[in-house]
């Protein structure tokens, strides 16, 4: 990738609309463009400062290719930190082509997956951190990914590890000064101090590495598993969830054979149902690997929907609370939320004897509903949002939902960890200064302070051509 290159590449989804967005940026963009371009006003587009509009033809020899807006950013004050022009035409995919087609032709090349970004990363206009929450925005579904990538792209969580790796290269300055004066045994850097940083850092990275439980999930959809005997009407209350028929619904046992999944949002948060095989025993081999990957999937989610059955006199089998029991012993972590469904086949007293029945369910949650008719299947919903610990997001905290940070965050908590045992054993500054190099080293990968050619070829790849 040739760095001081002139690219283009559009900057909208391809296909026809309104109005598409062509971009273009490098060294020879104002050269490139402004022979192909004819405003409206009678103005040359090289004399034109940064942060304007004209409106113009672009034209290839005498032809017309289409009437335009041609937004102009002078460096280094555009999303690259290079001269940028971005040309608003309309969405005709024959007129984007013949638009970027006729700037290759004039010198421009195609650009890569995330090369406008990683211009922009190589430019000083954001971080390494910054760069990857691009992406996360331009992929949010929901309220929550949404607020955790804005959050992290306006600088929220690479402002908090620059804070932490300033005060410790500080304190690893004057001990690397004390080791220049090492033979009059003189200490620059006061251990006490030290120590309370060392301490602070330390509990900063663990808040950090654990919000990392949250923001994962949160960012990829908290996965809910559905599960319980055949014909219960896991589909039913899937379908009733998602307001659609997603799952084929029958009255004939086992007729989801295999898991089907379907997102959707409440209260902003993105969940993702998992609609699986019915439990029992069986003999056929397709639904016997159905209820395997049931339990895979229960594994996996972050809460367990349990539907429990129903007698034909309108009550609760015993042999449903060993089956509840069971699961509960096999994942005592995962809320676990029983479902009463087709209430709406019951009467009062049946609705207090299955309750009395089971509340003595220690850790379970229960909820009565009807997935047919959708009685309860909003207080369903409620009750999901209560598992989610959305508290830090509320209160716009740091959450870590990237597992690269994930991974340097850990690394560079073990070095810190090492400098306090260090401090702790009186150890010498210059074994002191080891470890800390290590830290901050892992702080710089995070921010991209410290990088290479392989891990951010690995980053912007991911990225869609045009951004």
């Amino acid at each position: 990738m040739k760095l001081n290159d002139t690219i283009v590449a559009l900057a909208t989804p391809s296909g026809a609309g309104a109005i598409s967005i062509i971009r273009v940026s490098g060294p020879e963009v104002i050269s490139i463009v402004a022979p192909v371009f004819k405003a409206k006003s009678g103005k040359k587009l090289e004399d034109q400062p940064s942060h304007t509009l004209h409106l113009g033809n672009i034209i290839d020899a005498e032809r017309i290719i289409d009437e335009v807006l041609v937004s102009v950013f002078r460096a280094p004050k555009s999303y690259t930190g290079e001269e940028t022009i971005e040309i608003s035409c309309h969405g005709s995919p024959y007129i984007q082509q013949e638009i970027i087609q006729l700037m290759i032709r004039k010198g421009c090349r195609s650009a890569e997956a995330g090369e406008f970004t990683l211009r922009a990363f190589l430019n000083g206009k954001m971080d390494l951190s910054q760069a990857e929450a691009v992406a996360d925005l331009i992929s949010s579904e929901n309220q929550a990914s949404h607020q955790m990538a804005i959050q992290q792209m306006r600088g929220g969580f690479s402002n908090e590890i620059q804070r932490l790796r300033q005060e410790l290269l500080d304190f690893a300055s004057l001990i690397e000064l004390e080791l220049d004066f090492a033979e009059e045994d003189v200490e620059f850097a006061n251990r006490d101090q030290f120590k309370e940083l060392i301490s602070r850092i330390q509990q900063v990275l663990k808040r950090l590495i654990d919000s990392f439980a949250t923001g994962n999930v949160l960012k990829n959809g908290i996965p809910v598993a559905i599960v319980g005997e055949p014909n219960v009407g896991k589909s039913t209350l899937l379908n009733s969830l998602l307001n659609e028929e997603r799952a084929i619904v029958s009255e004939i046992a086992g007729t989801t054979r295999d898991t089907i999944e379907d997102e959707m949002a409440i209260g902003g948060v993105g969940f993702r149902f998992i609609d699986t095989a019915g439990i029992r025993e069986t003999q056929d081999i397709v639904e016997s690997i159905g209820i395997k990957r049931t339990f895979e999937k229960i594994s996996q989610a972050q809460v367990v929907l349990y539907l429990s059955p129903l007698t034909p006199k309108g009550g609760i089998d015993d042999a449903v609370l060993i089956e509840i029991e069971k699961i509960k012993n096999r994942f005592p972590q995962k809320p676990l939320l029983i479902v009463i469904n087709k209430i709406d086949l019951l009467n009062e007293s049946e609705i207090r004897e299955i309750k009395n029945k089971l509340n003595g369910i220690e850790g379970a949650n229960l909820l009565l509903l009807s997935a047919k008719t959708g009685s309860g299947v909003e207080e369903l919903k409620d009750k999901l949002l209560d598992f989610v610990n959305t508290g830090a997001l509320r209160n716009n905290n740091t959450i870590v939902t990237n597992s690269r940070h994930y991974n340097a965050l850990l690394s560079a908590l073990e070095e810190i960890n090492k400098v306090q045992d260090g401090l702790n054993a009186n150890l010498s500054g210059d074994l002191l200064a080891i470890d800390i190099r290590q830290a901050l080293h892992h702080f710089g990968e995070i921010t991209g302070e410290i990088t290479n050619d392989d891990l951010l070829g690995n980053i912007f790849t991911n990225f869609c051509i045009g951004k």
